[in-house]
Order: structure tokens, then sequence, then C-alpha cells
């Protein structure tokens, strides 16, 4: 099988950078998609997926072509054309039309729908097609994490956030929290927020600290369409319905993931009040966490930011589901041994049973340091 030439790679490595450009909330839950077309070195056309339902990557990528004359040219894009009608038509139809002899691809679609697909029906109609590998096809998988989880497990991909001191402690021994990461990572939170599906907390969170949850980058009121859904663990159904969260129910979704010890009548009170009531059925808390998110995913969750608190986040360790994460390390330091560590839960017995990241970085934000750590690749 041929392999990508140093052309290609530029291309490609275009198409990517494109493809950041639909970063954000306007393309969900369509993935983010980048597309170069190009002879020999020549760049004919650029485009990228800037809104869901509007044109696909490639399309815009030859309407931008203008008049070339397209026979003959590569295109270059960062997941595979799609071949199905949805919002809009097949990828696979325009790039025939337009007489495009050869596609390079940085990554693959998981989706049943696609799947390699789209790249069969090229081949079978004479068009050369290439697959890339190597620090590419991962540099343009990664920007597509939480689709790709979504497609291939059902669950949505969860980033645990937390703010801890330079003794690794998020909280007093007498609950304080408030604050430790500065005005500037709090800021970069909200963004988080902004940029998921869901945010996620456990009840004692919502008890001790009655949060909005709500997204509200640069300090602007929050806006009810731009949302993500908030997600309380609440196994007893212990959040009261005078709760900021539940009274912007109607406004905001609210989902509180109950277990089967809830009762009835205070599930009922907060469905009354406006809020979703999941059922988390399983053993042990893992077990409901992994349920939960299963049912998350089925209403077309595909990505979390968990924001704790450490008994929670423990338990999302100990189910496996946590993706990435992003820790706040702030110029402070607690002491106590009452004071809370990030993460609880059952934990390993032994350093080599310990999960290992697959990257690791740090950069200064405010007076901060945030560290951020990817841990699953899918």
């Amino acid at each position: 099988m041929p392999s990508c030439t140093a052309t290609d790679k530029l291309h490609l490595a275009r198409a990517i950078e494109l493809a950041r450009n639909g970063s954000g909330a306007a393309v969900k839950p369509n993935p983010v998609v980048g597309a170069v077309i190009a002879r020999g070195e020549q760049i004919l056309g650029e485009g990228w997926h800037k809104e869901y339902g509007g044109a696909h990557a490639e399309v815009n990528a030859i309407e931008a072509c203008g008049l070339a004359d397209l026979a003959g040219a590569t295109l270059y894009v960062s997941l595979e054309p799609c071949c199905h009608e949805g919002k809009t038509p097949p990828c696979t139809d325009a790039i025939l039309q337009a007489g495009i002899a050869r596609v390079v691809v940085a990554s693959d679609d998981p989706t049943e729908k696609a799947a390699g697909r789209g790249l069969g029906i090229l081949r079978d109609e004479g068009v050369e097609v290439l697959l890339a590998d190597g620090e590419l096809a991962a540099s343009a998988r990664l920007l597509n994490q939480a689709f790709r989880k979504h497609a291939r497990v059902g669950r949505p991909w969860v980033l645990f956030k937390s703010a801890m001191t330079l003794d690794g402690k998020v909280a007093t021994g007498t609950g304080d929290s408030k604050w430790i990461s500065g005005e500037d990572s709090r800021e970069l939170a909200h963004r988080w927020r902004a940029s998921v599906d869901a945010v996620v907390v456990g009840i004692g969170t919502a008890l001790a600290d009655d949060p909005q949850l709500t997204a509200r980058p640069d300090g602007l009121p929050a806006e009810p369409e731009v949302q993500p859904r908030r997600v309380v663990f609440d196994s007893l159904a212990r959040l009261p319905p005078s709760s900021q969260l539940v009274a912007a129910a109607s406004e905001v979704p609210l989902t509180i993931v109950v277990s089967r010890a809830a009762a009835h009548a205070d599930t009922e009170a907060l469905e009354a009040a406006g809020a979703q009531v999941l059922l988390a059925t399983g053993e042990n808390e893992p077990a409901r966490v992994r349920s939960a998110l299963d049912q998350l995913g089925a209403m077309g969750v595909a990505s979390v930011l968990l924001e704790g608190g450490p008994h929670l986040a423990g338990a999302f360790l100990d189910a496996s589901e946590i993706d990435e994460l992003r820790l706040f390390l702030a110029p402070l330091l607690l002491g106590g041994s009452a004071a809370r560590d990030p993460l609880e839960g059952e934990g390993v017995g032994r350093i080599s049973e310990a999960l290992r990241a697959l990257s690791f970085d740090c950069e200064s934000v405010g007076g901060d340091l945030l560290i951020s750590a990817r841990l699953r690749e899918w």
C-alpha cells in the first residue's frame, strides 16, 4: 500500500488545522472536519465544517475552488467522507461529481453508518484512496475524542476537572473550597462547560455549594439555548426542590441520577419540578456510574465535564470512565489530615496497577499551573 508523500503530509496537516476552526458548540453532535483540495503543491481550495446542518468540509472546499478544473486533483480530509444522506447529501457524491481522482484521509469514522463505507464507494468508482497513519492520524483522532467514544461504546467522553493545592487537597476538613483556583482558571473552566454536552457533580457538591452549573464565559449571563445539561448523581434523591439547579430546570435541562434506594415521593417531587430522573442500576457505585453513562449516551450526550466531588470522581475512576483530566494546581497549602483529596473511591492496591497517562502537559493559567493528562484514546 502506498504511503503519504511529503506533500501529502503538508496538505493533510493543513486539513487538520482547518478542522480546529469548527471546535465548540456550533457543529455538535457532528465531528470537526477540515479539507484541502490541491494539485501537487498548489492549493485550489480549503474548507471546514462550520455548523450543524450546514455543508460539510469537503463540499465547502470544493465550492472554495470556484471555477477551477478539479479533474485529477487530490482531496485531503481530516475524517473519512460520509456516504449517507443526513442533514446534507453524501460527501462521496460531491467528490465524484467534482472529478477528484485521489482522496487522502487522516482518520476513520467509527460510526455504523460510515466505518469505511465511504472509502469503499470511492474506490469502487476508481478514486485512489489513502488512509494516513502515524502522528497525523493520531492528531486527527484527538480532535474528535467525544464523537469517537460515543460512536464506539455509546457512552460520553469524560473530562475530569478539579482544582487542588500544592499539597494535593481540594477542600479543607470543613469542606471549604472557594476559591482554590484563581479567576483566570475559573474563566477557563466556564469555557470548558460551554464546550460539552453535560456538567456532572455529586450530591455532596450540590448540597454544599448550591451551584448553577451553567456556562458563563467572560462573566456573561447564562444563555439557556447554549447551556450544557446539568447532571447530579444523587442516589437518595436528596436534592432540594428549592435549589438553584431545580429552580432553573425549566430553562436548562437537569438530570438527577438516583439508585433503587431513592424514595418514590422524592423522585416524584423532583420530576414535578421539571427535573429528569434516571435510575442507575448495578451492584456498586462504579457499575451505577456506567449504567448512568449508558443512559446519558442513549440520550445523545457525547461529552461530559466531571466537576466532582472527590467521592463521585473516585467512582468514575474505579469505573474506568475518566478519559482526560485537567487539574489546576494553586500556590496554596492546606495541611490537615481531614482535608479532601481530589479522588477517593477504591483506587488500586499497588503502584504497578496505577493508570498511567498517555500524554502529560503543563501550562500557566494566571497564578495557577494547569496539568492536563490524556488517559485514553478512542
